[in-house]
């Protein structure tokens, strides 16, 4: 139950009770039956009818509340009927070929808006800070990605330059390779694989480690080999339902983990290197419009 103390709509109430299941005792199990065979009516029970209808006093209801992370009975409803809508929200999402395009359209949105949700419930804030607390000290900074990742990795590569950090983004497995054997103690190492067996990604992360260098993992599978090569491990977990939008969605999810490790690196750097980004900002508005100066 490492989830329980910050329970909430994406941590879906329903996977949390399915989880937890081998750890209950066998009067909370009746509990969780009931709700995982009927969550939308259960929805609507009073503690009372709940306890008649899993066949349990109402004491054993009120524990298993506990047990599952929610304070009371009360707020076990009000989280069970999120995960409800949230699970609502992803299914209805699904395209058909009997969908039209305003129909596409509307669930592209919806089920990218869904899935960007369920990342950041799951993102973990610490693995983040020290993140950007590794990136704040780099002497510079080599993204690998390889196939969609590279996407990614290249974005990045074209972010960081502007906080006074060298760094770049190889494209092929050779330059991934000769990159990280090339890295060094005080490098920073971000490999970006959204299986995390990205075989060119693992390699890279692994060699680059063993050279010294610090190792950044951005990666959807926590048991991934990738992030077993890393110092810190971010995980981006997607919501990988339909083969049609994973590439994108798995973009998405580590494009904006990016920009979260962007923006705090920025605001960690004061007020003279944000003097100097708005110079640049200006420099580079008139340079488009044709002016000079």
């Amino acid at each position: 139950m490492e989830r329980s103390e910050t329970l909430g709509i994406e941590d879906s109430l329903l996977e949390v009770i399915a989880r937890a299941r081998e750890e209950l005792r066998p009067s909370d199990n009746r509990v969780a039956d009931a709700i995982l065979a009927a969550p939308a009516a259960v929805v609507d029970m009073t503690l009372a009818e709940l306890a008649r209808t899993a066949e349990v006093s109402e004491p054993t209801v009120l524990r298993f509340c506990a047990a599952v992370g929610c304070e009371g009975f009360r707020d076990m409803r009000v989280k069970l009927a999120r995960s409800l809508a949230f699970a609502r929200a992803t299914s209805h999402s699904r395209v058909t070929p009997e969908d039209g395009l305003d129909a596409i359209i509307e669930k592209m949105f919806d089920f990218n808006l869904s899935n960007l949700t369920w990342v950041r419930s799951r993102l973990d804030p610490q693995a983040i800070a020290a993140a950007v607390e590794a990136i704040l000290v780099a002497r510079r900074i080599v993204f690998f990605g390889f196939g969609a990742s590279a996407i990614v990795a290249e974005d990045a590569a074209q972010k960081f330059p502007l906080f006074g950090i060298p760094c770049n983004a190889p494209l092929d497995g050779h330059q991934l390779f000769m990159s990280a054997h090339m890295m060094e103690p005080g490098d920073v190492a971000v490999g970006i694989s959204n299986t995390g067996t990205t075989r060119e990604v693992v390699e890279a992360l692994a060699l680059a480690r063993g050279n010294g260098a610090t190792t950044i993992g951005i990666c959807g599978d926590p048991d991934g080999p990738a992030l077993a090569a890393c110092d810190i491990a971010i995980v981006v977990e997607t919501l990988e339902n339909t083969d049609l939008y994973t590439p994108t969605i798995s973009r998405l999810s580590a494009l904006v983990v990016v920009d979260i490790l962007s923006t705090a690196v920025s605001l960690a750097r004061g007020e003279d290197h944000h003097a100097r980004v708005a110079a640049m900002k200006d420099g580079l508005a008139r340079y488009r419009t044709g002016g000079t100066g």
